[in-house]
């Protein structure tokens, strides 16, 4: 594939108390955020934190859009985004990924 890729993945975070996963959803969100501007092809980066509560929904979702592929492919290896899987060790205890083509809108 040539064309931008959108890259989502949503999370469940480790935390007792509702404090717990509150500051788990906050520093997921921030440490994230980060990478904004700093991975060539990382063309859009959103953090969203889940505010439903309901027992069956993830805590955080990321959305990314990457220019193609081979930039995603070059983001799984990344310095900065090994840092951040670094900083958040054993927080996250449940992952879900999705990548798809975007398509491209013309006149």
């Amino acid at each position: 594939m040539s064309g931008p890729i959108k890259h989502i993945v949503m999370w469940r975070l480790r935390g007792e108390t509702p404090a717990e996963r509150s500051a788990a959803r906050s520093k997921v969100k921030t440490l994230f955020e980060g990478l904004k501007g700093r991975i060539e092809g990382l063309t859009h980066i959103e953090v969203g934190a889940d505010i439903s509560d309901v027992d069956y929904a993830c805590d955080v979702v990321l959305v990314s859009e990457f220019t193609n592929s081979a930039a995603l492919k070059a983001y799984a290896t990344h310095p900065e985004h090994l840092r951040v899987r670094e900083e958040l060790g054993d927080l996250r205890i449940g992952r879900f990924q999705v990548d798809y083509p975007i398509k491209e809108t013309g006149a």
